[in-house]
């Protein structure tokens, strides 16, 4: 859904609006409170929170999931290194 120019509500606003502005958005208009005449907060339903947070752990273990792939293309192509040749490329030393 797009932001209109009715969804951007100055954080002054906001207490004395809040009950009708917490309707709008569990209605699906989300809302940009604002300070100082710039984006500050946003409003949203509870809901669609979950589910941006659940959209950002999917994408996280798909982000892992390429990740090992390439690792196992890597593996798979003799492109690997032993544990010394690796401690030095990045200057660790071996645990004691």
């Amino acid at each position: 859904m797009a932001i209109t120019s009715e969804d951007i509500v100055p954080l002054k606003q906001v207490r004395a609006r809040f009950t009708k502005l917490a309707e709008q958005v569990r209605a699906g208009r989300e809302k940009i409170i604002t300070k100082n005449g710039e984006s500050y907060v946003a409003l949203i339903d509870a809901r669609r929170l979950d589910h941006y947070h659940r959209l950002e752990r999917e994408n996280i273990h798909l982000v892992l999931l390429d990740e090992a792939g390439r690792g196992w293309d890597d593996v798979e192509a003799g492109r690997t290194l032993k544990a010394a040749e690796l401690r030095s490329r990045y200057k660790r030393s071996k645990k004691k």
